[in-house]
Order: structure tokens, then sequence, then C-alpha cells
């Protein structure tokens, strides 16, 4: 009699997941098998607040830019800002300033003048000087017609230099001049001697009949190491 064979029992295999079901356990196994595969996510290298034009975009674009020139070389220079310390240019004659001075010699007398210090600048001007020139000699404002610079003389030499610059000033006809005395930085214990001695000079002699007013230069013209002088206006000159 023949014998049957018997089966042999088969586990069960692992139901397959169907398709279109979440299974959970699965998903993380797939999720990280990626991460390790993949590694980092890369970074987005894009510049920041760029995104690409639409062909529409670029079209406006191109139609609003349509009449924009670019700029010549001439007119792309760059223009620096005004240093405070260069010398502007040279001040042409002003009829106003000299119409002023003018008259400050009509009503002046040969009273001494009046000399302020103040810190390192110096003033002054003879009674009855009007403010408003003054503020203009301070300035600048006065065309510089001539100059003498005192460096590396004594205070006699300077004395007599300064007298003798103003005196062939006038007789020049000229109205402004500058005096450059220095700050004394050379001096012994760097005293400023014929700074402090200069506003004494234009009180004292044939100076005192001749200068105006008097006050320490702009940067561009010496600063506080020198001084512009105003001067009387010669009798038959122009």
């Amino acid at each position: 009699m023949a014998r049957r064979k018997k089966r042999k029992k088969n586990k069960d295999p692992k139901p397959k997941p169907r398709e279109g079901v979440f299974n959970p356990a699965l998903s993380v196994k797939v999720d990280l098998s990626r991460k390790a595969t993949q590694g980092p996510p890369k970074k987005d290298r894009r510049p920041m607040g760029r995104t690409a034009l639409g062909e529409d975009d670029q079209q406006f674009f191109r139609e609003a830019m349509a009449d924009v020139r670019p700029l010549s070389d001439e007119s792309n220079r760059f223009v620096p800002l005004p240093d405070a310390d260069t010398k502007p240019a040279h001040p042409a004659p002003d009829d106003e300033l000299e119409t002023m001075a003018r008259l400050t010699d009509l009503v002046s007398g040969s009273a001494e003048l009046d000399i302020t210090f103040s810190d390192e600048y110096i003033e002054g001007a003879v009674p009855g000087f009007a403010p408003k020139l003054m503020r203009r000699l301070k300035r600048g404002e006065f065309p510089l017609q001539n100059y003498i610079d005192l460096h590396g003389l004594t205070r006699q030499e300077a004395q007599e230099k300064v007298t003798d610059f103003i005196l062939e000033s006038y007789r020049t006809g000229f109205r402004c001049v500058l005096v450059v005395h220095g700050r004394g930085h050379n001096s012994e214990n760097h005293i400023p001697v014929l700074k402090e001695r200069l506003p004494y000079w234009l009180t004292r002699g044939p100076a005192r009949k001749i200068v105006l007013a008097f006050s320490t230069a702009k940067p561009y013209d010496g600063g506080t190491g020198a001084l512009y002088l105003l001067l009387r206006k010669r009798k038959g000159t122009l």
C-alpha cells in the first residue's frame, strides 16, 4: 500500500505590503537608507535676493531700458570733495569791498588800532572799522597782491622788513597783503616771538598810518602763522 508523502509545513511567508497602504516601519527604513546614500543635503549656493526673471519680465525690462544710454567717460569720472585746506581760486577784485574800504579810509583817523588776541588768532582794526569788512577780511575774500616771509629773521630784521614792506606796498597801491611770521616752532622754547611782536609793529611808526586792519589768515594762506593786512589806498591811485 502506497504511503502518502507528508507535506512539509511551510512557515507562512511574511505578507507583502499592499500597494497604496502606508507602512510606518517600512517608511522609516527607506528614509534612513536614502539619507545614508545621499549624504548631507547640498546647500543652496544661489545668491540671496536674486531670482531668475521669466521671459515676460525680461521683455518688460528691455522695454523699460530701451531709452537709457551709458554715461560717457567724461561724465562718469569721480569728482572729489573740496578740501577745506586747499587754496581756492584767487578772488577777483570786488567793487563792493573796494567801496567799503574807501569809505573806511575817509572816516577813520590815525588812531591806534584796537587789537584782539584769542588763543592763536589775532585781529585788529582802526576805530570805526566796519564789522562786515572785518568778517570778509578774515574769510580771505580780498585778493592778495603782495606778501613777505619772515622765517629765519631776527626780531630787529623782521621789524625793519615789515616796515619797508608795508611802505612799498602802500606806494604801489596794493590794498591787501600777507605777512608770514611763522608759528615759532624753530625758536627757543617754541615761542612765536615774531607773531607776538607783529601787532605792535603795526601800531607804531609809519605803519600805523597805513594799516586799516589785520587778521589771522585762512589755513591755505598760512593759518595761524600769517596775517592778512588791509592797507589804506594811497591818494592818487586807482
